[in-house]
Parts: C-alpha cells; sequence; structure tokens
C-alpha cells in the first residue's frame, strides 16, 4: 500500500482512536467505470462516454477491536466527502468487495453491483447527494 502512495497510484486516510492508535483505513484512487457495466436505467440519461469517471475505495479496514461500531461507514463518508469536494468530476464511488460479507456490507450503504462484476459495487455520486438533501446534510 505504502508503493501505491509512493507511486501516487492511491491515497490512504486512516482514523485514529482517543489513543492516537490506527482505528481504520482507506485507499482512495481515480478509477472509471465502463459504461456498458452500468444498468440500462442509468446509461439511458448519461453520454456515451466508454467510461465514466469515479473515485475506487480500494482497501478499507477497521481494526478488530473497533469492528461493529459503525467505523466502516465512516470511512465510506469520508471517501464521499472527498469524491464530492474533488476538482475533477467523478460520476460514481467504485468499490471492490473481497467476499460477500464486504458486498452485502456495501449494499447496505446503497451501492449497486456492477453488470459484469459481481464483486465490484458503485453508487453515483448523485445518489448520495440526494440522501443528504433529504436527510437535511446538503450543501445550502
Amino acid at each position: 500500500m505504502t508503493q501505491d502512495v509512493r507511486r501516487r497510484v492511491s491515497n490512504c486516510f486512516v482514523l485514529l482512536d482517543a489513543e492516537n492508535q490506527v482505528a481504520g483505513y482507506y485507499t482512495f484512487a481515480a478509477a472509471g467505470i465502463p459504461l456498458a457495466d452500468l444498468p440500462e436505467s442509468l446509461t439511458k440519461r448519461l453520454p456515451r462516454y466508454p467510461s465514466l469517471p469515479a473515485g475506487l475505495i480500494g482497501r478499507l479496514a477497521v481494526e478488530r477491536r473497533h469492528q461493529r461500531q459503525g467505523l466502516g461507514a465512516l470511512l465510506v463518508v469520508d471517501a464521499v466527502a472527498r469524491a464530492v469536494r474533488a476538482e475533477p468530476a467523478i460520476y460514481a464511488l467504485v468499490v471492490d468487495a473481497k467476499d460477500d460479507h464486504a458486498a452485502a456490507f456495501y449494499a447496505r450503504l446503497g451501492f449497486h453491483r456492477l453488470t459484469s462484476q459481481s464483486n465490484r459495487l458503485f453508487i453515483p455520486i448523485s445518489e448520495i447527494a440526494k440522501r443528504l438533501s433529504e436527510a437535511g446534510l446538503g450543501r445550502s
């Protein structure tokens, strides 16, 4: 992971606990989603580019003693905030779930499976913005 950061392939963001120990982390990088991998219900309203810009949440982990406290979701929310603030446009966030348990975690957060890859999930930034707005947390 540190090699990826040094090579500017991804960035790593760390969550510290009250004792300044690592409670969790995730990596974040630029990616693309092939247009053909998105559901037709979305693609009919999108430009016909071969792929759309995305932010990839790479590795995401929560230290064992901090699990089941909502920190994984908090890390995803941090990635969402970074994607929304990004200067280049980002259409969606993408994750690669390592197993069915991880895929279920992301699905509970609103991510959808890409049509060609069962372990790759995405959520459009516009969907996130709408949810935040409905919750009264959107930009004013």
